[in-house]
C-alpha cells in the first residue's frame, strides 16, 4: 500500500467558531492508481489534497506513506519528502514567467543537488513524454493554456515522483485541450504512475481507475461502492 489515511480529521478553529473541513477520512491508494476526487465546492476535498501533498496538516488521524507515519514528521522532513516523492498539478499552472519552459522544469531538480547533465536529461525526456521539446526555450506567455499545462505535467513528472497530486488540471482549459491534459495523465498511470486527482467533471473522473466522492468532508463513494 503506498497511501493509507486513517481516522483523518481536518478542524479549522477561531475564537468562535470551529469548522471541521474533514471528518473520519479513510482513504488508500495502492501504487500504480489513479484516484478522482470529486464533490461540490466545499466539500473538503481540496483540503483531502492538501493533506496528501503535506501542504497542511491533519488535526488528527493517521497518514502513512510507504513505511512513513507522516504525521510524525517536523516541517524541514515534510518538505524534503515533498521534494523527494511528490510531483504537483495545479489548475492555474503555477509556472514561473521569466523562467523559460526548460529552465521551470528544470528548478524542482536544482534542490535536489542533482548533477547539471542528469538534470538536464530529466527535463529533456519529460519535455518528450508531453510534446513540448519543441517550446524549450519559450517562455510562459508565449504558450497556450494546454501548452503550459503541458510545461507543469512536464516539471511534476520530472523528479519520477511516487505520487502525481492534480488539482483541477482541466479547470483552466478548454475542452480539447483538457482531453488532452487527462490523454497524458492516462498514460502516465499506464506507465506505472501514481496519481490522485480533484476535478469537477465527471467525464474526467470517469478516465480514472477509482472514483472517490465527497460531501460535507466526508468520503461517501468510493470505487462505486457506498461505504
Amino acid at each position: 500500500m503506498l497511501i493509507e489515511l486513517t481516522h483523518i480529521q481536518r478542524l479549522y478553529r477561531s475564537d468562535e467558531v470551529e469548522t471541521t473541513a474533514l471528518c473520519d477520512i479513510e482513504l488508500s491508494v495502492e501504487a500504480g492508481e489513479f484516484v478522482a476526487i470529486m464533490g461540490p465546492s466545499g466539500c473538503g476535498k481540496s483540503t483531502l489534497l492538501n493533506i496528501l501533498g503535506t501542504i497542511d496538516r491533519p488535526t488528527s488521524g493517521s497518514y502513512r506513506f510507504g513505511d512513513d507515519e507522516l504525521t510524525a514528521l517536523n516541517e524541514a522532513s515534510l518538505a524534503a519528502f515533498r521534494r523527494d516523492h511528490l510531483g504537483y498539478i495545479f489548475q492555474n499552472f503555477n509556472l514561473i514567467d521569466d523562467l523559460t519552459i526548460e529552465r521551470n522544469i528544470e528548478l524542482a531538480l536544482v534542490y535536489r543537488n542533482m548533477p547539471k547533465s542528469l538534470r538536464q536529461e530529466r527535463v529533456a525526456s519529460a519535455m518528450d513524454h508531453v510534446g513540448i521539446a519543441h517550446r524549450a526555450r519559450h517562455y510562459p506567455s508565449q504558450l497556450s493554456g494546454g501548452q503550459q499545462q503541458r510545461a507543469a505535467i512536464a516539471r511534476a513528472i520530472a523528479g519520477e515522483p511516487r505520487l502525481i497530486l492534480a488539482d483541477e488540471p482541466t479547470g483552466n482549459l478548454d475542452t480539447e485541450n483538457g482531453a488532452q491534459v487527462m490523454d497524458i495523465l492516462q498514460h502516465l498511470n499506464d506507465e506505472g504512475a501514481t496519481i490522485v486527482m480533484v476535478t469537477h467533471s465527471p467525464s474526467h473522473a470517469d478516465l480514472a481507475k477509482r472514483r472517490v466522492d465527497m460531501l460535507d468532508g466526508r468520503i461517501v463513494l468510493s470505487a462505486g461502492i457506498a461505504i
